[in-house]
């Protein structure tokens, strides 16, 4: 990548050989020079990131005319966020946000513009882009790490030659060479998946913010649970009407992670009614760990200071951080007790657990062992909302706001697992995935929510009053964590446990040239070590931004990893 002319260099340079017709345009450079800045990486890792631009010639823009029709509250939604530059649509579940989304792309469009639209997960693609296409024909095109090469080449022409206005996608697409963008949605802004966990870890809902800016374009962020921050610093619109007449009931069982007699009960009682269940648990695999039951050891990775976890299909053990596999040890590792058992009731085995209680229903899993594939996911959740199955067991993919119409009983085991997790923000996530799974049951007529937990107090007063919750979130998170503190962590992995910790002293050592920042956390990382590297943590906190980013950019000098607003602290 071509930046600028300079003086040739005293060295020997080679000749260039071939000049290609893309460029990347100013504002591009712009942001990735962002980027690289307030991420911590090179300006070529941030122009990585993009795509680069043919200067193609462009079809003139057409007008949409649309059959949508909103409601008052929808119209009122819509009159606020055109009367802002960025809107928080803090929508309930049902409350029809995407048809909001769907008038303000056709307004956008209208004006001759285009319009972004980001998703979290590939996983909510397939039926948003149904919903689209209804409405903008070729007008639209899907963006995604699954789609493949041919496909994301005709992607970037069309988007090129004006042929196609509307990008629906995952956080990549907000590099797609755009050119006249007048409106980005971020759906389901909650999310962390719009984190990124390798260099440069941006996190696209922020970065929006900045591409939005740059291109006067209007900014949407939707959610049924909005993150604190983005409640607290985005004029917010409330859109608390229900799209469908329906209505949910709340059972709470004093238990944290069992298949009990009452949890059967309850299943029985909705499959007699042919209505279809959701079951949801925060761990992949048939169970998460394996321990001695005379030492209590659980069976380590060898790699990874980390408990293994058993994977039934495999019939083997596998290590979720570095993929290490082995097969199920027959005697404990480290006294040679034969007395081994799994810990933590994962998808897999309430799937079978299921099948052997209720033989004579359909009962599939919906987690990322499963759907590997963007046809697989197509086709489970085809089948699902064709009533081609009766129960579906999963992980967090559930709550990512599928649409389902037939669920009468949504199941939440184990959510004091995620309560449970030492991280400030861990009542937030909690809660916010109650409710989005509690969104799955009664999309139109009565539904169910049975939710196993020891801190039903908790979950009883905040579950029908989320903004309530952040109100009071805002309030103990105030002079400690964000929005009102910015966060640097620091991550030293070395294969020597001793260099790992003299290279983390000195790191150390340089924030004494920076009074304004504080160390809230210095040492062994709570996952000591991941794929035979030794890992130190350090997490900063500050006021001042610019103090931050000083310290981190003098800390490049080390082998380190940086991360700028961290969701993660492991």
């Amino acid at each position: 990548m071509v930046l600028k002319a300079v003086e040739k260099p005293e060295f020997t340079c080679e000749l260039i050989q071939e000049v290609k017709t893309q460029n990347f345009s100013n504002t591009t450079l712009e942001i990735a020079k962002f980027i690289s800045e307030y991420y911590i990486c090179s300006l070529g890792e941030a122009l990585g990131l993009f795509t680069p631009l043919h200067v193609r010639k462009k079809e003139a823009s057409k007008n949409v005319s649309l059959a949508v029709e909103l409601s008052a509250k929808q119209t009122k939604a819509l009159e606020f966020i055109n009367t802002h530059e960025k809107t928080l649509l803090f929508g309930d579940t049902g409350s029809g946000k995407t048809e909001v989304y769907i008038k303000a792309m056709q307004e956008c469009l209208n004006g001759g513009k285009s319009a972004l639209l980001l998703m979290p997960e590939i996983g909510l693609t397939p039926q948003m882009k149904k919903r689209l296409k209804s409405h903008f024909g070729s007008l639209v095109a899907i963006w995604h790490s699954k789609i493949t090469k041919k496909a994301k080449e005709s992607v970037i022409e069309e988007i090129e030659e004006g042929k196609v206005r509307i990008i629906a996608g995952t956080r990549s697409a907000l590099f797609l060479p755009l050119s006249d963008v007048g409106l980005i949605v971020v759906d389901e802004e909650h999310d962390d998946s719009y984190k990124s966990n390798s260099r440069p870890r941006y996190n696209a809902k922020d970065l929006a913010h900045l591409v939005a800016k740059k291109y006067s374009a209007k900014l949407i962020l939707g959610s049924a649970t909005p993150s604190a921050s983005s409640f607290k610093n985005t004029p917010y619109f409330r859109l608390d009407e229900t799209f469908h007449k329906s209505s949910k009931k709340i059972t709470y069982e004093d238990a944290h992670n069992e298949l009990s007699e009452a949890l059967f009960s309850k299943i029985y009682t909705y499959l007699e009614q042919k209505k279809q269940i959701v079951v949801f648990l925060p761990t992949r695999a048939n169970f998460k760990y394996i321990a001695c039951r005379d030492c209590g050891q659980n069976v380590l990775c060898p790699f990874c200071s980390v408990g293994m976890s058993l994977h039934s299909a495999k019939n083997a053990l596998v290590c979720h951080y570095c993929n290490y596999t082995q097969r199920i040890p027959q005697v404990c590792p480290e006294c040679g007790c034969e007395d081994i058992v799994a810990k933590r009731i994962g998808t897999a085995e309430v799937v079978l657990r299921l099948k052997e209680a209720f033989p004579n229903a359909v009962i599939e899993k919906f987690d990322r062992d499963e759907i590997t594939t963007a046809n697989k996911l197509k086709d489970k959740l085809k089948r699902f909302n064709d009533n081609s199955i009766d129960i579906l067991v999963g992980t967090q993919m559930l709550a990512k706001g599928h649409d389902y119409h037939n669920v009468g009983l949504s199941i939440v085991m184990g959510i004091d697992t995620i309560l449970n997790i030492p991280d400030f923000r861990s009542r937030e996530r909690a809660l916010s995935l109650i409710i989005q799974i509690a969104g799955r049951s009664g999309r139109s007529g009565k539904g169910e929510v049975y939710i196993q937990s020891k801190n039903s107090e908790l979950w009883s007063k905040y579950i029908n009053n989320y903004e309530i919750f952040l109100r009071e979130e805002l309030a103990f998170r105030e002079e400690l964590y964000p929005p009102f503190k910015k966060l640097v962590k620091v991550l030293v992995a070395h294969k020597k446990d001793e260099r790992a910790s003299a290279i983390m002293d000195e790191i150390k050592k340089l924030t004494c040239k920076f009074p304004t920042l504080e160390v809230v956390g210095y040492g062994k990382a709570d996952v000591e070590k991941i794929a035979g590297k030794y890992r130190y943590n350090m997490l900063l906190r500050s006021n001042d931004i610019k103090a931050l980013l000083q310290f981190a950019h003098s800390a490049k000098k080390f082998p380190v990893e940086i991360d700028v607003d961290p969701l993660s602290f492991s």
